[in-house]
């Protein structure tokens, strides 16, 4: 079997890893990097070097921001008694576009998943529970994607809530079950948020 140089060897193994990136598509990449002129490959280098240093989580919310609190969070205009529940903070962006929900944001950072070991205490809630507590919010929406790992998450997240004076709802099933909300167009997100329900155990 052929076996490129070791360094681009390298960079096709590491591109692999990248969710969506297979082996033939890696290759491609790591063949445009190769032939980009010197000063380009340093900035795209360098784009990489700087996201990683200077990106964190909000404090507040769990969306990836530079500044504490993020842009959303400082942002006295948006209504602050509405909260959107999101799995990650790539789904924020799918929500905005619709550009109907001008509340606020928590992210989860991911969803329940017990096979993988992913549970209550890593997901954090106690930081949701205590925005939920201080009752600044009318209702809490809860908007993670309509996958089994989606839907478990939000029937775990309308019992832990339930006790709170807080109309709980779910984004409307106009999305496809078994998608991300990120995969879904922007008619189809604003069709979910208009139509979504309160959530009852």
């Amino acid at each position: 079997m052929f076996d490129y140089a070791q360094p681009l060897h390298q960079l096709i193994e590491e591109l692999k890893h990248i969710p969506g990136i297979g082996a033939k598509t890696a290759q491609r990449i790591a063949f445009h990097i190769l032939g980009l002129p010197q000063e380009e490959a340093e900035r795209l280098a360098e784009a990489v070097r700087e996201v990683k240093k200077k990106i964190f989580y909000c404090s507040v919310c769990n969306n990836i921001t530079h500044i504490d609190p993020c842009a959303m969070c400082a942002d006295g205009e948006r209504s602050a008694d509405t909260l959107c529940v999101v799995e990650e903070p790539y789904n924020i962006s799918s929500i905005e576009k619709t550009d109907i929900y001008h509340g606020r944001y928590h992210v989860l950072l991911g969803t329940l998943a017990p096979l993988r070991g992913v549970g209550p205490d890593e997901l954090r809630l106690d930081k949701l529970i205590r925005r939920v507590e201080k009752g600044e919010f009318r209702e809490v929406i809860i908007a993670t994607n309509p996958t089994a790992e989606g839907e478990a998450t939000a029937f775990y997240l309308a019992r832990m809530l339930k006790s709170y004076p807080v109309k709980l709802t779910r984004l409307a099933m106009g999305l496809p079950v078994g998608s991300d909300i990120d995969f879904a167009d922007q008619v189809t997100i604003k069709k979910a948020l208009e139509g979504r329900t309160e959530l009852k155990e």
